[in-house]
């Protein structure tokens, strides 16, 4: 067989290998390469034979797992980064410069949207940003003609509001840009954006693709599906010469299929150096060996979460979108339809110093920065992932004062419930 499903894919995709090579991907753990000749060694140089020589830019253990993680989503070529971060910054610098604009989703991570708004607006791009629910008109007019890209989350951290990834990639490819998607809470079990149009997709691989909280990465996919030589005068860095590399035209030496991930590789890696570590690298592949195990399981615990909280007497309110009274889930039913996340928002009554006083007296549940692995944790966004935004962004962003993010592990969900039972038993 020469195509398998996706389970198969998260256990064999990557990495085969020959006789004698060992079954399990190597940690190739060398920052260098030896050649015989300075010719070998230049045709590298110059992208005119394929293989390694300085792991700043490539290395063999991260490239199994790349094409694992392309495999998983449907794309033709992958590179993984030093963070999730990373792989948000490169997604967008890639195809963007001084002087140009970007649409964005308001519903998006805080550390993501201040990159944004604030570091890369002092590299001189602009972005916009625009609600995931707003009418065809309003995102329309939020175009420019030096717009290069639009961005947005499946799944929103922590507002779960669900992207219609169709309607956005119709509007992208009205005006001629790609969509990319940050895929990250939904992983390519529960949501493959490129069956919906999307063109780019990145994850934080710290979070349930790792699912283990080991080790810190990201990762960007192309679909090889946009045409960017039809779009030629909008992103000359694909499409005219390179003259770092010697007048290479990516597009024209790589191919539609390979053109963004190979200049993000030779041409940003070199230069910002942000790659995951090989160490890290292997424990990522760990975690997707088990990622269609974990996905369904997380799921299956915040579904019951997200119902328990909902019949509580001391919660406001449950943001969660599987459940049949969630705004998106119209929008949930349609492109996750075996399942969203395992993260749960919500509000207790008495606001913020409630919810403080709630996440004190949890017992399992870790009050930690992170979220999305194996083991249950909690976060308050407004003091801590999102505590740069005013409270006008926070809105924007549907990020209350009182929110608090949930994230279910993988747990026994009757311990689970009865952590926080006796939490809320414990508050006003």
């Amino acid at each position: 067989m020469s195509k398998y499903r996706i389970n198969t894919n998260c256990v064999q995709a990557g990495y085969t290998p020959k006789n004698g090579e060992p079954r399990v991907v190597p940690i190739i753990q060398s920052t260098t390469f030896k050649y015989d000749t300075s010719e070998d060694m230049g045709k590298l140089f110059d992208l005119e034979a394929s293989g390694y020589f300085y792991t700043r830019l490539q290395n063999p253990t991260n490239d199994h797992v790349a094409a694992k993680i392309a495999a998983l989503e449907g794309g033709t070529a992958a590179m993984l980064t030093s963070s999730g971060q990373a792989a948000s910054f490169y997604s967008i610098f890639n195809i963007c410069s001084c002087g140009d604009h970007v649409v964005s989703s308001t519903t998006i991570y805080g550390g993501t949207y201040n990159l944004f708004a604030v570091t890369m607006k002092r590299m001189g791009i602009e972005f916009t940003f625009v609600a995931p629910d707003a009418d065809d008109e309003t995102l329309d007019a939020a175009f420019r003609p030096n717009t290069k890209a639009v961005f947005g989350e499946t799944i929103a951290n922590p507002a779960l509001a669900v992207l219609d990834i169709e309607r956005f990639a119709a509007a992208a490819h009205r005006h001629g840009v790609p969509l990319i998607v940050d895929n990250t809470f939904a992983t390519p079990i529960n949501c493959r954006p490129f069956e919906w149009g999307a063109d780019i997709v990145i994850h934080s691989t710290t979070k349930y693709m790792d699912g283990h909280a080991s080790g810190v990465g990201g990762v960007i996919v192309d679909s090889g599906k946009f045409d960017w030589m039809a779009h030629a005068e909008r992103y000359p860095g694909l499409t005219t010469p390179d003259e770092s590399y010697h007048g290479i035209t990516y597009v024209e030496k790589f191919g539609q299929e390979g053109a963004y991930i190979t200049k993000a590789t030779a041409q940003l890696m070199r230069d910002f150096g942000s790659i995951q570590s090989p160490q890290n690298a292997f424990l990522l592949n760990l975690g997707l060996e088990t990622l269609h195990v974990r996905v369904p399981r997380h799921c299956e615990n915040g579904m019951a979460v997200a119902e328990y909280l909902q019949n509580h007497e001391k919660v406001a309110w449950v943001n969660y979108p599987s459940l049949k009274d969630n705004q998106y889930y119209a929008l949930a039913q349609k492109y996750l339809p075996n399942g969203s996340c395992g993260v749960v928002s919500f509000g207790v009554k008495g606001g913020r110093k409630a919810a403080e006083a709630f996440m004190k007296e949890l017992k399992l549940a870790a009050i930690v920065t992170h979220v999305a692995d194996a083991r249950t944790c909690v976060l308050h966004p407004a003091s801590a992932t999102h505590r740069q935004m005013n409270d006008q962004e926070l809105e924007a962003a549907g990020v209350s004062p009182d929110l608090i993010r949930f994230s279910v592990g993988i747990e026994d969900k009757r311990d689970i419930i009865a952590d926080l039972e006796q939490a809320l038993s414990k508050i006003g």
